[in-house]
């Protein structure tokens, strides 16, 4: 049985205004109705595979849960780093966690940010790799180049070792434009897709050997680990101590037990606008459109609305991305995409919250969305999955009216608990003890206006809460 060990962090800035540091491009639903991360856990689920081992960070920690369970899966566990510290760290955590139970636990450390076309392909790369990987080896996965692609680093690999299996003889950082052609003219050279098969004691060992200091430092922030709810928190004091490096410059530029597998399928990282226009379906003149979206007289181009109420019309474009969201539109010249996170620097700089907030706040019973928001009011759309509830609380700076708009909402105000159907509402006084509960196996949506002096999320007195927030 492999372990997939899946990735689930990220900032958030390669494929803005989609992709945010509070909602990554993981959890968008890029290409198709299932979100990257989605798709990642379906494509290492079934035969051969056990449940998924998750590493992530606190503020995704219930979108994950959420999204797993739409698909049926439950993970095994999920790690939750206090901060982000590159890939080195999450996977040595992981490979210290699964090697408590079972030392030779194989385990598959992949991105949760990967477009693969054929699933089942990749899983018989992955399934041929498994020989190696437990004989000792470390194995990693090559993509078949079809372009001199400058944003990915390459594999060159030797001579064959096992079936689909050859020996890596090393890596190369992101080469030049004239590097790439001739890199792409030979065979032997791939692209390095990021992807890890090893056990877990093969794993420990090469860290030992090769970035002691990283297994020093993780190993004692996964025994300090306390466990929160189905999560398990690394101890954040001693994860500060840890290095922010990647694996490939920790250990696998080091080690020479790593083998590699080629993966002759369509993949891409999805690293940049360019390359969602590049896995998009196009028409006759290269165009990708989505629903919302008209093009005149355009080529090669991306037009990409995120709201129904944004109609987004290109006009003799070319070469060109157009990202509309509520809150935000990015137009680019296609060769430029790359420098999108350039744009959320600055955007950072000033201040702007479209920099890092998504438009709509995920919850872990649920997600909001602002509608209005100006002086002393604020208009909300929110969202209560079936069964869920929010926190008791109060407020200090703000009343709030509440109006159903669709399910039954349980509400309690102060000492009374009353439901409350569609059309129907309440005003909860300022300094009022309340709560908000889907009693219903539908999702409950209500309209809370809020009035006041103050209104940010962080005037919250909480009394009660299932989700351990108190």
């Amino acid at each position: 049985m492999i372990t997939p060990v899946l990735l689930c962090g990220g900032s958030g800035t390669r494929l803005w205004p989609l992709s945010r540091k509070s909602f990554p491009k993981q959890f968008a639903a890029i290409m198709g109705d299932q979100s990257l991360f989605q798709a990642s856990a379906l494509r290492f689920c079934g035969e051969g595979f056990a449940d998924p081992l998750l590493v992530t960070g606190d503020s995704f920690r219930f979108i994950v849960g959420e999204q797993l369970d739409a698909l049926g899966i439950t993970a095994q566990g999920t790690l939750i780093e206090p901060a982000g510290r590159n890939t080195a760290p999450a996977a040595i955590a992981a490979a210290l966690i699964l090697a408590k139970t079972d030392p030779k636990a194989l385990m598959l450390l992949v991105p949760s940010d990967h477009a693969i076309t054929d699933a089942q392909a990749f899983r018989d790369a992955v399934s041929a790799g498994a020989v190696a990987a437990n004989e000792g080896q470390i194995v990693t996965f090559g993509i078949a180049a079809d372009r001199p692609e400058t944003g990915f680093g390459w594999l060159e690999s030797g001579a064959t070792t096992h079936d689909r299996v050859m020996k890596l003889e090393r890596f190369i950082e992101k080469p030049d434009r004239a590097t790439a052609e001739t890199l792409l003219a030979d065979k032997r050279y791939l692209w390095n897709a990021g992807v890890f098969l090893a056990r877990a004691d093969v794993m420990i060992d090469a860290f030992r050997a090769h970035a002691p200091d990283v297994l020093a430092a993780v190993q004692a922030a996964v025994d300090a680990a306390v466990d929160d709810l189905s999560f398990t928190r690394l101890d954040p004091a001693l994860w500060d101590t840890v290095p922010d490096i990647s694996i490939d410059y920790a250990v696998m530029e080091k080690a020479d037990n790593v083998s590699v597998v080629r993966f002759d399928g369509k993949w891409s990282d999805l690293g940049s606008w360019e390359a969602v226009w590049q896995e998009s379906g196009q028409d006759s003149s290269g165009n990708a459109l989505t629903d919302n979206t008209t093009a005149f007289d355009c080529e090669n181009t991306l037009l990409r609305s995120e709201s129904d109420e944004i109609e987004l019309v290109g006009i003799g474009l070319k070469n060109v991305v157009a990202v509309a969201m509520r809150d935000a539109v990015m137009v680019a010249d296609m060769s430029d995409s790359q420098n999108v996170k350039k744009a959320v620097a600055t955007l950072k700089e000033r201040k702007a919250k479209q920099a890092v907030q998504f438009p709509v706040d995920h919850r872990p019973w649920g997600w909001f969305e602002t509608l209005i928001l100006s002086d002393r009011f604020q208009v909300k759309r929110i969202h209560v999955h079936p069964g869920a509830a929010l926190s008791l609380q109060s407020h200090v700076h703000r009343s709030e009216h509440w109006i159903v708009v669709a399910g039954t909402a349980r509400v309690t105000v102060d000492d009374e608990v009353k439901l409350l159907s569609e059309n129907q509402s309440v005003y909860i006084p300022l300094g009022a003890v309340h709560r908000m509960e889907n009693p219903g196996k539908v999702p409950m949506v209500l309209i809370e206006v809020q009035t006041g002096t103050y209104l940010g999320e962080d005037d919250i007195i909480r009394y009660e809460d299932v989700y351990a927030r108190t």
